[in-house]
């Protein structure tokens, strides 16, 4: 079982290194997802993740970490979180694409996710990414000081069940900052008014994932990349917030853009 865990508070000026980084976040999803198209291979996802830190000159977050060996992870259809790119996985019209992408700024912490559709999908498709991204609204609405960890879960499992989806239990949303993976853990499903109490300047990591099927996944024998047992598909959108007063602030939108 999960339980609350203390999570630390930011201070203003570090707010705004994580929102430097959340930046970069932001728009290198954005210029990613921008060329997804049939026929590229998530290979070369990686390969301009790569080239857009470089031209930043920022660090990836995820490249070596416990071993992970690409900048990104790329996950297609079934695959939930954590594909690994390779040069032999050609994107296909109707896919669905994960993209899971973070970065350090002068050691601060931001992470960010969005899946897209490759040219035209299905009805089904487009509805699970409808509800995806309308939970991950949902759970970053919920995000407030005073309110409770559980209300984020809560906000997040209701209306992905509402729809007929599921949402993933093995794997959940961070606090987020000094590191990648802080404390407190952030499940996707939870009880409202239960859990820690969030209070202005804690950063964290929202992050649905929401099946059509069923909540039950497995890892593949790479170690790395989980898919739904029942192979139906699969969608992940996260955004880095810090909590305040009042709405949470997205540190991880693409310059100029709303969260809807």
């Amino acid at each position: 079982m999960l339980t609350s865990k203390a999570a630390e508070v930011k201070s203003p000026a570090e707010i705004a290194l994580m929102r430097r980084a959340g930046g970069v976040v932001g728009d290198v999803l954005a210029a990613l997802a921008a060329r997804v198209a049939p026929g590229l291979t998530t290979g070369e996802i990686d390969r301009q993740a790569r080239a857009e830190l470089k031209a930043r000159g920022v660090k990836p977050a995820f490249l070596h970490y416990h071993g992970f060996p690409a900048v990104i992870c790329v996950s297609v259809n079934h695959e939930v979180v954590h594909g690994i790119p390779s040069d032999a996985r050609v994107l296909r019209e109707g896919d669905l694409v994960g993209l899971d992408f973070g970065c350090v700024v002068d050691g601060w912490y931001a992470d960010a996710a969005v899946t897209v559709g490759v040219g035209r999908v299905c009805e089904e498709a487009a509805r699970l990414l409808r509800v995806t991204r309308e939970s991950l609204e949902r759970g970053i609405a919920a995000a407030r000081a005073g309110a409770r960890l559980g209300d984020i879960g809560a906000a997040v499992q209701g209306h992905a069940e509402a729809a007929g989806c599921s949402v993933v239990r093995e794997f959940v949303g961070h606090g987020i900052g000094r590191a990648l993976h802080e404390d407190p853990p952030v499940p996707n499903y939870g009880r409202p008014g239960s859990g820690l109490r969030l209070k202005a300047g804690m950063t964290l990591a929202i992050e649905p994932m929401v099946n059509l099927g069923g909540p039950e996944v497995e890892t593949l024998a790479d170690g790395w990349t989980a898919v739904t047992k029942d192979r139906r598909l699969s969608a992940h959108f996260e955004h880095t917030v810090a909590v305040t007063e009042r709405e949470a602030e997205i540190l991880t939108l693409p310059a100029g853009q709303k969260l809807s």
